[in-house]
């Protein structure tokens, strides 16, 4: 199937943050669907076996200041990408030349919901937008039936995402991905559940910092923050270190069990924080 970007085609190479501040919001992150799976009925379990996903030839992304962990941080912004082999690379915006390794995954999979009329952004337990940097190729996600014939419909193709998408969006592209879907008679999962193989990018050294706090949402906050200085540090502006989190660097619950705190730990790759830092700002339009 083609899955179109996360704007569902209101962006595209030429766009600019003037484009960006006027998407309609209720376009965004529609997904391609519904598609009736053949046998499929509530109690069953229904596993999405993603095969293959050929990401475009450019991808954009975008900080926001009603939107994100550190909302209120950043003026609205655009980065427009290109792909280059297996990595993108910023042409437009204010991230300087770099480039990103591809790791293709689908934010969106999902199932009709027991009943109503739901909003499209939040992620739930039939699916939706669960924005899982794992849902790549040679995943195997597992959810349950609700509705006569599943129901089943995808969007959201990234061409990266780190874990915790904290600044809203990865690399955000259109895609063609090529799905297989089984039928798992009376063994609907109470929640998704996922097999999938390790990401490429989790080899190396990281630069990681903890947050801590009785909220988990500040503990990662503070944790993103802390982790901002340290790039910054290194010679990188706040906004680009922000975005580069999104798409690169990985936001983990590190510790639950010793009340009332929670650690949450962000990591970054100590090698692309180096490359990124002998990499001279370039303003581009």
């Amino acid at each position: 199937m083609e899955v179109p970007d996360s704007s569902t085609g209101q962006l595209s190479p030429r766009s600019t943050r003037a484009d960006l501040l006027a998407l309609d919001l209720g376009r965004v992150d529609a997904a391609i669907g519904p598609f009736a799976v053949e046998g499929a009925r509530p109690g069953d379990g229904l596993r999405i076996s993603l095969l293959a996903l050929e990401t475009g030839a450019w991808g954009w992304s975008g900080v926001f200041r009603d939107f994100g962990l550190l909302r209120d941080r950043f003026d609205t912004d655009l980065v427009l990408w290109q792909r280059h082999g297996d990595a993108m690379v910023p042409v437009s915006g204010f991230l300087r030349p770099m480039s990103i390794p591809i790791e293709p995954m689908l934010g969106w999979i999902g199932l009709a919901p027991p009943a109503g009329d739901l909003g499209m952004i939040p992620p739930r337990t039939h699916g939706g937008n669960l924005d899982n940097r794992l849902h790549g190729v040679g995943s195997e996600l597992t959810l349950p039936v609700h509705q006569a014939g599943g129901l089943l419909m995808v969007g959201d193709p990234h061409a990266a995402q780190g874990d915790g998408e904290v600044c809203g969006t990865g690399i955000e592209t259109p895609a063609v991905a090529r799905l297989r879907v089984d039928v798992l008679p009376g063994t609907a999962p109470r929640g998704p559940r996922l097999v999938a193989p390790a990401r490429r990018s989790d080899a190396g050294r990281w630069l990681a910092t903890e947050g801590v706090d009785a909220d988990v949402r500040e503990a990662a906050r503070a944790a993103t923050e802390e982790m901002i200085s340290v790039l910054e540090g290194r010679g990188l502006a706040a906004r680009e270190a922000y975005l580069l989190l999104s798409v690169a660097g990985h936001l983990r619950l590190s510790e639950v069990v010793d009340e009332p705190n929670w650690v949450v730990t962000m990591l970054f790759s100590e090698e692309l924080a180096d490359r990124a830092a002998r990499t001279p700002a370039a303003p581009r339009g």
